[in-house]
């Protein structure tokens, strides 16, 4: 089974059509999702009202609700058009929101974050290497990248409705591949669900 762009999207948008936005998710169902992105994750980004930053994988704004107001300018990409036009409308109230419909790896954006995370995105991504190298060339000098990769190891996402195939990240690639592309890996931790990376950019690049 090849899985294509246009799998993904409609995967996404179909979502949107049944009205399924975690942004709005109940109580319990947010405190589950804490499980692979919760506070700790936010914390290891030490944002502040200087810095601009980027969340890969934006949805519907589910953690851009939490880290937009904590920053001075935020950027999200999702290659999923109803979910950007869902995303706006979840964080219209923030005034440096900027939202961009597109596929990270292939979108040219044109200056510098200080801060770029993501979570549970990757799996979307066959080649992480190429992922984390732009990841790398997008940070400003010290800048922070973090990232929260799914321990489950499944070859499909299956949410009942519809059934895609995916990518599974293991531990050892994901450091593997921050180390290629330059990154010092600060810190990696364990969520119930989750493996958690702290990578700081270096002066030079070593790939």
């Amino acid at each position: 089974m090849y899985i294509t762009t246009n799998d993904v999207i409609s995967h996404y948008d179909a979502l949107i059509d049944q009205n399924n936005d975690p942004a709005h998710d109940p109580e319990p169902l947010k405190l589950y999702m804490d499980k692979w992105d919760g506070q700790d994750f936010i914390d290891k980004m030490e944002l502040d009202t200087e810095k601009t930053v980027m969340e890969i994988g934006v949805g519907t704004g589910r953690l851009a609700m939490k880290t937009a107001p904590l920053c001075k300018e935020f950027y999200g990409i999702d290659i999923s058009p109803k979910t950007i036009q869902r995303a706006k409308e979840n964080l219209a109230a923030y005034k440096n929101i900027n939202l961009i419909c597109g596929d990270f790896l292939e979108y040219n954006f044109e200056h510098n974050f200080d801060t770029i995370y993501s979570s549970l995105t990757f799996m979307h991504i066959e080649d992480k290497l190429k992922a984390v190298c732009k990841v790398f060339d997008l940070l400003s000098d010290c800048g922070v990248f973090v990232l929260s990769v799914d321990k489950s190891q499944d070859k499909f996402l299956d949410i009942g409705t519809s059934k895609i195939k995916i990518f599974p990240d293991t531990p050892e690639n994901i450091a593997c591949c921050l180390n290629k592309a330059g990154f010092s890996l600060s810190e990696h931790f364990e969520t119930e669900f989750a493996h958690i990376f702290l990578a700081l950019k270096n002066e030079n690049k070593t790939l």
